[in-house]
């Protein structure tokens, strides 16, 4: 018969045999020093009595986990219904110029290209409600020989690429 016990300082499983009973010893697999318990066939190792109050605690969090984490999977972003009044379901898109339009898409090609994401997402909820308008000035630049000086250091192929990508966010 053998005695089976855990390491007190790795806790792997040792299965020791009998004769080292009650000896010191090495660890097979951290090397620390430890004892062999000994066991008599009368004699068992007795386990410490459960904290009822730990495991009640242990169980509400875990309730109350699986309650928040059913919440969360659950949540859905559910478009408001359009009523049968006359409303359009998105506000009209604000009146720009065309020069203004074309200083936001600059503005967004430049800070797509400088890594500024943030400031590049509130310029492109500007440009995507003016979508045609929007589609024939990317146009231009695309084709242009003379760019804006904002944009004279973007190598081309990255502006051709950022100019790419907004024109399919048009869509």
């Amino acid at each position: 018969m053998s005695i089976i016990f855990h390491c007190e300082h790795c806790g792997r499983k040792i299965e020791a045999q009998d004769k080292v009973s009650g000896k010191w010893g090495k660890c097979p697999s951290c090397h620390n020093k430890i004892y062999v318990p000994a066991l008599n066939d009368n004699e068992r190792l007795k386990l410490s009595p459960l904290d009822k109050n730990e495991e009640q605690k242990e169980k509400q969090l875990m309730d109350e986990t699986h309650k928040l984490t059913e919440s969360i999977l659950q949540e859905r972003d559910i478009p408001e219904e359009t009523g049968s009044t006359n409303e359009p379901a998105e506000p009209a898109p604000a009146e720009m110029s065309e020069e203004d339009l074309t200083n936001n898409i600059i503005s967004y090609l430049r800070n797509m290209a400088d890594s500024r994401l943030a400031e590049a997402e509130i310029k492109l909820k500007t440009i995507t409600t003016h979508g045609s308008e929007a589609k024939g000035i990317l146009d231009d630049i695309a084709v242009s020989e003379m760019l804006d000086a904002e944009l004279a250091d973007i190598p081309p192929q990255v502006l051709a690429g950022l100019i790419r990508k907004l024109r399919n966010k048009i869509n």
